[in-house]
């Protein structure tokens, strides 16, 4: 199949140049399939709906899925997580032949010891939430049944986000955006142009959401080891309906416009100094296999027509077998790998922010740096400033009676652009073999918050004085 220019010829040449008909018919169905497919896949991510709140089609898909399993399969989510405790057992002791023969099959099932661990707390929250049974700081709200919830999810997540995904990926818009935004991404935040289609996804879908993009694209070939994290910890800024729900909670929605714009603005800034940083600096570009990704636009062709160029030969390797095929195993790695992890995590996590004093003594610098920057009950607040690496929602729930909306515009702020937390994002990343474990994953949760509050204190000072 002959591509609509050749790396010698420009667009104007080819335009100029005769066109056989089976050339032309080629062309203008790979221009179809493109269109259609990556007109599916920004639809389905990006499209903002009206009705109750802020929607995209995915996020309607996967509430709709959510409410169906939980009406009609409420015992799902019980019987999933047993199951993978229990193959887990089988891969740590026994290793079966029949799950080690496929590849993706046995890095689910042949898991490390600290991973099998983690599943069977994971198996021992979700059936004492499922049954009342155990101690209610465990099972509560506050813990395991707010994670447990959060599961259900996640599951939703998974099945809505594994067979739509490949339309915004694989069809060819990444490579028609990579190309064309090269030039602003590259020298700014050292990543190629597409990872600007990450950004957006998490703006208008949600935060784990763009995670699983670069992931997928990580496992492609498309990013390096250090291009993935950057973009997994600085480009993946919340989704505008959970700035909302933020603002609601801490009672700054007056101000939710300027609220938006500073995380926006501030994180954007963020990922500029961020990857000029270490960790992130120091993690080397290596690829997960072969590289599968070119931008540089060759000599005599322009930058448009090289990216059109590029798309539509991503757009002639899309079939329908390739949605299918990763969207199971991507499904499957969800569901098995990732949800016993946010569940196990998250409630041992919230344990030691419900249950123990180890916030209030480690926040203590926090609350001397936050009194220097001039932040009422700054020693009061301190605390919201570290739990957001367990959840992005508890800063808002324990600050919610600070008497200053000065103190809860600056938490609120920070909450939304530290973006690093252990219930989702902060899973996805450490299993995505990214060059990124929990130590440097929490060293750059710190970097985000020290360099963020000043900032967000002087856009409070301009915003609310």
């Amino acid at each position: 199949m002959k591509p609509l220019t050749t790396l010698g010829e420009t667009p104007t040449a080819m335009a100029e140049a005769p066109l056989s008909g089976s050339t032309a018919n080629s062309n203008a169905f790979l221009k179809a399939k493109f269109l259609l497919c990556a007109g599916f896949g920004l639809f389905m991510f990006l499209c903002p709906l009206g009705g109750d709140g802020f929607n995209t089609p995915l996020s309607l898909l996967t509430d709709a899925i959510d409410k169906f399993i939980s009406t009609n399969l409420p015992w799902f989510l019980t019987a999933l997580v047993v199951l993978s405790a229990v193959s887990g057992l089988l891969g740590q002791f026994v290793r079966p032949a029949f799950l080690c023969r496929r590849a993706w099959l046995a890095e689910l099932v042949c898991i490390s010891k600290p991973y099998l661990v983690t599943r069977l707390v994971a198996m021992a929250v979700t059936l004492g939430v499922t049954f009342g049974v155990g101690p209610e700081a465990v099972i509560g709200e506050d813990a395991g049944g707010n994670m447990v919830g959060l599961a259900g999810t996640l599951i939703a997540i998974a099945f809505a986000l594994s067979f739509v995904m490949p339309f915004l990926t694989d069809s060819g818009i990444m490579e028609f955006a990579g190309i064309l935004l090269k030039p602003l991404t590259r020298p700014l935040f050292h990543v190629p142009g597409r990872a600007s289609v990450d950004l957006v996804a998490s703006w208008l879908a949600s935060s784990n959401t763009a995670v699983l993009i670069t992931q997928q694209e990580y496992e492609a070939g498309c990013y390096s080891r250090r291009e993935a994290a950057a973009i997994m910890t600085n480009f993946s800024l919340v989704s505008i309906p959970f700035c909302m729900v933020v603002a609601e909670t801490l009672g700054i929605s007056s101000h939710f416009l300027a609220l938006y714009a500073v995380v926006t603005a501030i994180g954007l800034l963020l990922a500029i100094v961020g990857v000029r940083m270490p960790p992130l600096s120091s993690i080397p570009e290596a690829y997960r296999s072969k590289k599968n990704i070119a931008e540089d636009v060759p000599e005599n062709v322009s930058l448009f027509g090289w990216a059109v160029q590029s798309a539509l030969d991503r757009a002639a390797t899309f079939q329908p077998k390739q949605v299918l095929d990763g969207g199971a195993k991507m499904t499957v790695g969800i569901l098995c790998d990732l949800i016993p992890i946010v569940i196990a995590w998250g409630t041992v996590g919230s344990l030691l922010v419900n249950e123990t004093p180890i916030f209030q003594y480690l926040s203590y610098p926090m609350g001397v740096y936050m009194s220097l920057l001039g932040v009422p009950d700054a020693f009061t607040a301190a605390p919201a400033t570290l739990v957001g690496f367990i959840d992005m929602f508890i800063p808002a729930l324990i600050s919610t009676n600070l008497p200053s909306e000065f103190t809860r515009f600056v938490i609120g702020g920070l909450s939304l652009v530290q973006i690093i937390y252990l219930t989702e994002v902060g899973s996805i990343i450490v299993k995505a073999d990214v060059g990124i474990d929990m130590k440097r994953l929490f060293l750059i949760f710190l970097e985000r918050t020290v360099l963020a509050l000043p900032l967000l204190v002087l856009a409070a000072h301009c915003i609310l004085e």
